[in-house]
């Protein structure tokens, strides 16, 4: 296996003292294979994605077992980690403007692994940049090894991003956000990339987003977040098929329709999300939830199989009234 989070907790330290952002993640994912994690801001997603990293906030505390080929990343010194990524992991930020770095040209940034993980000398790494910007579809690569990035558009930022993770063949690609602010149109072609070079290299994809629709049809299995809790999760087509949860049905609710009115207000899900101080000790989505009963709110519910691999959090267990997108 070559992922494996075992009873992930992240701890925060905030104004209001102590929470818990992510509360007892598990999940695997092998080599070819792609999860999507879905969820509002707020979620625990990109906590998630940032502990795999090791690139937590200051003041945040990361407990349990995150195995990366078998390696606890969560007992690895800050040098140990610092190997690996780039090289075994690597991750596509949400937004590319304020990771990469502005005093650089896009040449030299996607060089750079190269030369610290691979040891290529300049004229090697500038030889493999060059034809990662190609490979990626960034627009006349050649002239633009010069560019900084604040000369590309959005789409041709986020490209240079997908060029530098993708430089060493890391074994495990994250994408968060990938396709944010972008047009529908790039937002396809980068989507379509990833599926590419995830068929192509054997790479394992972890695609974060809030986007519903983005995840069911990008993913093969896919976990559904909310308040750092896990409130669904398995097989994308099964679980879009079914739509168990009511948190889940919200979000597919909450997604613009083609054919739709013109000036027709989308479905937003009532309420708004709770601060991490404010959760419920029962299921974070009660305050929120149009089913929710004084046993909803007095304790967490326990994870159910509804079908092999298909898991939810919920009392009650619809076996009808799926939903279609």
């Amino acid at each position: 296996m070559l992922l494996e989070l075992q009873d992930l907790h992240i701890h925060l330290a905030t104004a209001h003292g102590p929470v818990e952002a992510v509360r007892g993640l598990d999940f695997t994912l092998d080599r070819g294979q792609t999860l999507g994690l879905i969820g509002e801001s707020g979620s625990g997603k990109s906590l998630t994605a940032l502990a795999l990293m090791g690139l937590l906030p200051e003041g945040a505390r990361a407990t349990g077992r995150i195995l990366l080929e078998g390696q606890d990343l969560l007992s690895l010194p800050e040098q140990e980690l610092a190997r690996l990524r780039g090289a075994r992991l690597a991750m596509v930020f949400q937004e590319p403007m304020t990771a990469l770095n502005p005093l650089h040209p896009i040449g030299r940034q996607v060089a750079e692994p190269l030369r610290l993980h691979r040891g290529a000398t300049r004229h090697e790494a500038e030889t493999r940049a060059l034809a990662l910007l190609e490979r990626v579809g960034l627009p006349d690569a050649r002239r633009r090894l010069g560019a900084y990035p604040h000369e590309l558009s959005g789409g041709q930022r986020q490209r240079v991003m997908m060029a530098m993770a993708l430089a060493c063949e890391p074994a495990l690609l994250i994408a968060d956000e990938p396709t944010t602010a972008l047009d529908v149109t790039v937002q396809a072609q980068i989507l379509d990339l990833l599926a590419e070079l995830v068929e192509e290299g054997g790479m394992a994809l972890l695609l974060i987003s809030h986007d519903l629709g983005v995840i069911a049809e990008n993913v093969q299995r896919m976990l559904v977040m909310y308040g750092g809790l896990v409130l669904e999760q398995g097989p994308s087509a099964a679980l879009f098929q079914r739509m168990a949860h009511p948190y889940t049905r919200g979000l597919l609710a909450a997604r613009p329709r083609l054919g739709g009115a013109r000036g027709q207000a989308l479905r937003a899900i009532p309420g708004t999300v709770p601060g991490l101080h404010e959760m419920p000790p029962g299921c974070p989505f009660a305050p929120r939830c149009e089913r929710a009963t004084a046993a909803c709110e007095a304790a967490r519910p326990a994870a159910r199989a509804l079908a092999p691999d298909h898991l939810l959090r919920c009392i009650h267990v619809h076996q009808e009234g799926a939903a279609h997108g």
